[in-house]
């Protein structure tokens, strides 16, 4: 058992030896030494893929946002031009109506076809989400309504009694009031 206490007792002074060996070498050596220059390579690599993952991600939410930014755009780019295309569009509408409503006769192919063609303007309108604004009868809104005059009038005060012209909305956005007049 000595024995073996005093080979181990050996080998612990050994392993201490080479420690103290180790700790020994200079600076200059450990620089020099492959292992240590590895060691640096990898952890100087590892750090460059960090910061390339680390921009890689910031490119891609950039392009992200950008992709959304760039739909966004695109989509107010149509609304803002169907809005300018049906704000032009309907003063030709308001003649339409005011043609119809002259008409004495009502049976003439002319006011047949001038019938029809206000009625396709309608439903184009309410194919693309434009949609008139009910006035009649309703109590004023100045969200919604202009008032243009005020009247004495049978109707509760605020109540919207006449039409002038018609108002529209887009998209529950209103593009155009509808000119009204209102009870006293």
């Amino acid at each position: 058992m000595t024995n073996e206490n005093n080979s181990i007792k050996e080998d612990e002074k050994d392993l201490k030896e080479e420690d103290t060996i180790e700790a020994e070498i200079p600076l200059e050596k450990e620089e020099e030494d492959p292992i240590f220059k590895s060691k640096a390579m990898l952890e100087e690599k590892e750090n460059q893929i960090l910061e390339l993952s680390n921009k890689l991600a910031r490119l891609q939410a950039d392009f992200q946002n950008f992709k959304r930014r760039t739909e966004k755009d695109r989509e107010q780019s149509i609304v803002y031009g169907m809005e300018a295309i049906i704000i032009d569009l309907l003063p030709v509408i308001d003649n339409f109506e005011r043609a119809i409503k002259i008409q004495e006769d009502k049976e003439d192919n002319f006011y047949k076809g001038i019938s029809m063609i206000e009625k396709q303007f309608i439903e184009v309108l309410e194919k693309n989400s434009v949609q008139e604004i009910e006035a009649l009868g309703k109590e004023f809104d100045p969200n919604l309504h202009h008032a243009v005059s005020a009247m004495e009038s049978d109707e509760n005060a605020g109540t919207v009694i006449e039409v002038l012209q018609k108002g529209y909305i887009l998209n529950n956005k209103v593009i155009r009031p509808t000119m009204v007049v209102v009870a006293k």
